[in-house]
Order: C-alpha cells, then structure tokens, then sequence
C-alpha cells in the first residue's frame, strides 16, 4: 500500500501573519521566548544582585577611609590639622578634602602615577554642595564617577572621602556582556536542538497533512478510484494523541475507500444495464419508424389519422434519438477508444452550419475561420456530434433572427479553438455552472417569451371551441418540435379544429424540447480528446469554448 512521498509545502504564505506559520516554528518561537525572558529575568536580578554586592563592598571601604582621614586630620599637639590628602594606605584614585567655614581648604586625589592630582573649582563646588550626614552618594567629577561621603569631625571640620565607581562599572559590564554572549550562545544551542526536537516529534502530523492533502487531490466524483495512501504504521499507533489521529483517519480511509468501491460497482452495474437497454431498445423502436412509414405509403388515412400517425413518428424519433445519446455516454463512460483520424475542424464547421442553415433558416449563421485548416487527431464522428450538439443548443434555445457565429481557430499555444457564440438571452447565472450535467435543462433561461405566448394563445383558443377542438389540441402538441437532437416534426403549423371543423388556429414556433444530454455529451466527448470545454453567459452574449490538442505534424 503505498504511503508518503515528500512533504507538502504551502506556497505564497504570508511570513507577517503568525496564524499561517507552522506550527513547529510558532512551538520554537515561543520556547525561544520564553528562554529570552527567562535569561533577561535572570539577568536582571544577577546584575541587580551584583550592584547592591559591589555597592555595599564600595560603602565598606568607604566608611573606612573617611574614619581614617578623620582620624588623620585631627589637630596635633602643636595645634596643626594635617591635611588627609597625606594620610597613609590611600589607595589609587583615592579622593580626600577638607572643607573649613565653607570653602575647600585642600581636595585632591592620588592619580594613577602615584602622584596627588588637585581638583577644578567646578569639583570643588560639587563636594561644597555635600551635605554632611555620612550617607554616601554619587556624583561625576572630572576625573570620572566617584562614591563620596561627607563626614563632620569632632574638631569641626568636614572631611569628605571618595573612592572611584569605575572598577564597580566595569565590573558590572564584564558581567553584562557574560550574560549576553553566554546567553546568546544558550540560546542558539537550545534553538537548534528545540527545532531539531520538535520537528521530529511534528513530523507524525505532517505525515497526515500528506495523507490528507494527497486524498483531497483524488477525483473521488466518477470513474474507479484507487484509495491506496495511508498513514505509516509509525505515525498511526494508538499510544500516543498524534498516533491515535493517524489510526482513525486510516480507519476512515478504508471505509471511504470500501464505499468508493461500492458506489464504483453500483456505477458499473448501472452503466451496463443503461447500454443493454439502450441497444435492445433500437430495434423495436427501429420497427416502430420502419412500420410507420409503411403504413403512411400504403394506406389513407384521415386527417386526424395522419396527424395520429405523424405524432407516432416523432415520438419514435425522439426516443431513437435519446437511445442513442444515452448508448454514446455509456460508451464514453466506458473509455471505449476513439477512431483516431485527422480530422478538418474548419470543413467540420462548414458543413454543420450548413446543416443548420437548412432547419432553421430564421437565424442568421455566420462563420468566422482563420485562413489555414485547423486540423487536429480525433474521431471525426464524435468531433462532428460536439459541433452540431452546439450549433443545435443555440437553435433551441434562441428565437428568430438571433446571429450565431461559428470560429475555428489555432490558439498561441497551437491548440485548436471552436467557438460557438450567439446574441440570445442568455443563460440564467445560476445555471451556468450546471449547463454540463447530465439532464440539465434550463429552457426558461433561454426561452423564446413570444413563442410560448403564442402556443398559449393557441392551446386557450382550442380549449374555448369546446370537444370538438381537440383536433386542435392534436395540432399543437404534433407542431412542437421534438427530439433529444432537436429535429423539428411533426404536424404542419396550421391547426383545424376537429371533425366539425370549429376552432381554428395558428401556432408559432416554440422553442424545442431537449433531454438534456446534449451538452453533457459535449463535455464528454471533448474530454475524451484531452481538450476543455467553457462557458461564459451575460445577456445578449452566450459563448461555448471548445479546446483540442493540435494534431502533431505529419511525418
């Protein structure tokens, strides 16, 4: 039993709407952000963490050096304030100043040579505006960030102490940029084998997506249909969510496919009775014309007879007719091979217009031909049948003086192209659709209004005589024209009442009545060739496209 191939690909998605994503990517992007907020989150309480550490380790350091340059700048027993710029232990960008009666008598800082650097007047103004309450804070010097406290001494001076935030800084910045590439590198790792991971556990899904999709292109509506993809055993088991899908939509696979057989046998059984029937019928109904129009030569009849017998006659037609289009679907049905000949579409064309010109004189037929024969491989029988089963449609379903044009043609592509376009009514729009099935009819969509009119007319003037109108009655029903093909027959036009000669009438032409296999055999036969048949209907324009393979060059 065949199962998968490949899988199936989705083109033209659109990569800005996140609903159109598979789904194992919208599964990698969410792990992945959720990874990316979880590292962040991290991140920001590791640096929060390392700032209040580091922080606290500076205010250490911090409270020591200002009890030290207290210490050291307590007056001598000469009376003298050291200056705590010369205190010992300082350390490199160490930062001392003493402020007296509210100026800065000495500031400055050791400098990275070991040398004591003085600070600006602006620096000097920002350790004046330091408020003497021993709580260290921050503030930007020339010479860079610094951690300051000022702390009054007992002798009454304020000394200020600051250390550098700069080792701090970069040391913040070294755990930074460690989170980040550690992250990055975490994240990509994880982001790879995430994907790796998740579409080997998503691959089971797809393999139903190829089932499905591989189902929903199989022509399930005629014909035998071979139901043979399945889902792997792998992917159909019942342990798991995803195999527990694949094992009923095996399940519901082999009962389509058991219903498709079904319905194929029926379809078979059908067809077959439909073609018997068909060809046991053309010979009584051969019987029936035969002995009619024996009867017609060799014996007198009256004038209710003759009409009697005229309707015999057309009916047989009809039936024949109808037998025959019947027996050709069951034909074609059964893919019966065609007689392949080459075959002239444009002398095809000639020669049923001219056909038609003959029945129905009241159109106007026109030709429009390129001016090299159109030839194509084809069976010239059925070919012929396509031509006048369109040309015949047109006549049926327009009125007098309605222009139907017949082109043949040779597409760019080489195809071979007839047409067939008329100025009638149109079709009805929610017709068009169903024009090819198989005893479709839509006469009111393209109904002659007048003519029905006038048969009205004449059916309400028959049934005013009274009784003795029903040869009138007779008249109208044997004036219709009859027949699958539409072939008119029948009783001439002019109706006489019956025997006692009352209600006379006159019926005009009506449309013809069809089986509404005419078109249906169109089709049929066109895909029979490997060509398409179109329709495109607005009023007042009704034109069927008929396209064939061309016929390969001569040896």
């Amino acid at each position: 039993m065949p199962t998968l191939s490949g899988l199936t690909r989705v083109p033209g998605r659109d990569w800005r709407n996140p609903s159109t994503w598979h789904l194992r990517t919208r599964l990698v992007l969410v792990a992945m952000a959720l990874l990316v907020a979880i590292c962040g989150a991290v991140g920001l309480f590791s640096y929060a963490a390392m700032n209040v550490f580091l922080t606290r380790q500076l205010d250490d350091q911090l409270s020591n050096a200002s009890r030290r340059a207290v210490d050291f700048g307590r007056p001598g027993n000469s009376g003298g304030r050291r200056d705590p710029l010369q205190a010992r232990g300082q350390g490199i960008g160490m930062l001392n100043a003493r402020l007296e009666d509210g100026s800065v008598s000495s500031a400055g800082f050791l400098a990275g040579d070991a040398t004591l650097k003085r600070l600006s007047p602006d620096d000097n103004a920002v350790l004046l505006a330091l408020t003497p309450t021993a709580m260290p804070v921050d503030r930007t010097l020339s010479a860079g960030a610094y951690r300051l406290t000022a702390v009054r001494a007992p002798y009454g001076d304020v000394i200020v102490t600051g250390l550098p935030l700069a080792e701090k800084e970069s040391t913040l910045a070294s755990l930074v940029w460690t989170m980040v590439v550690v992250s990055t590198g975490g994240l990509v790792l994880i982001g790879l084998a995430g994907t790796a991971l998740i579409r080997r556990t998503m691959q089971p899904l797809e393999q139903l997506s190829e089932v499905a999709t591989q189902v929903s292109r199989l022509p399930l509506d005629a014909g035998e249909v071979a139901l043979g993809v399945r889902v792997p055993a792998s992917a159909a088991h019942q342990g798991t969510e995803v195999g527990s899908v694949g094992y009923a939509l095996n399940k519901m696979l082999d009962n389509v496919s058991n219903a498709l057989e079904a319905r194929q046998e029926s379809e078979m059984k059908v067809r077959q009775f439909v073609a018997d029937a068909s060809h046991e019928l053309r010979t009584p109904l051969t019987a029936i014309r035969g002995y009619t129009e024996l009867m017609r030569m060799t014996e007198h009849f009256t004038p209710d007879g003759e009409r009697s017998l005229a309707r015999v006659q057309s009916q047989s037609e009809r039936m024949t007719t109808l037998v025959e289009d019947l027996l050709l679907l069951a034909r074609l049905d059964e893919g019966q091979p065609l007689k392949i000949t080459d075959v002239d579409l444009t002398q095809l064309a000639i020669e049923t217009v001219s056909d038609e010109k003959v029945m129905a004189p009241d159109r106007i037929w026109q030709l429009e031909l390129s001016e090299e024969p159109v030839v194509v491989r084809g069976d010239a029988t059925q070919l012929h049948q396509v031509l006048a089963n369109l040309l015949s449609n047109a006549r049926k379903h327009t009125g007098p003086g309605t222009t139907v044009v017949t082109g043949v043609m040779r597409s760019a592509d080489g195809s071979a192209v007839v047409t067939v376009t008329d100025n009638g009514s149109g079709i009805a729009p929610e017709f068009v659709g169903r024009v090819f099935a198989r005893f479709a009819r839509a006469d009111a969509a393209r109904t002659n209004p007048a003519a029905n009119s006038t048969v009205a007319t004449a059916w309400a003037r028959s049934g005013a005589a009274g009784p003795s109108s029903s040869g009138a009655a007779v008249g109208t029903a044997s004036g219709t024209a009859s027949g699958a093909s539409g072939t008119a027959s029948g009783a001439p036009g002019a109706l006489t009442g019956g025997n006692h000669g009352q209600g006379t009438a006159t019926a005009a032409p009506t449309s013809e009545g069809t089986s509404g296999l005419g078109l249906s055999i169109v089709q049929s036969i066109v895909e029979a060739h490997g060509g398409t048949v179109e329709v495109t209907s607005r009023p007042g324009r009704t034109e069927f496209a008929v396209r064939l393979p061309a016929a390969p060059p001569s040896a």
